[in-house]
């Protein structure tokens, strides 16, 4: 019965381990996504505030 138990947790470990590495794959996934979403945001405010000749984020700054 403790050989079946140990192979029932080792079992369980397995499978949490594996998913702690999908999760972690998608968190990775995520966390480019977002910094490339950031980029993109800068860059059209930037545009958008040469554009409009307005400080539009409060920087005190147009366009930088």
């Amino acid at each position: 019965m403790g050989l079946f138990w140990n192979l029932i947790q080792q079992c369980q470990i397995s499978d949490q381990h594996r998913k702690s590495e999908t999760l972690e794959n998608r968190v990775a996934i995520l966390e480019e996504e977002l910094r490339n979403t950031q980029d993109l945001l800068y860059k059209t405010l930037k545009v958008l505030e040469e554009y409009t000749d307005r400080d539009i984020n409060g920087d005190g700054k147009i366009g930088i």
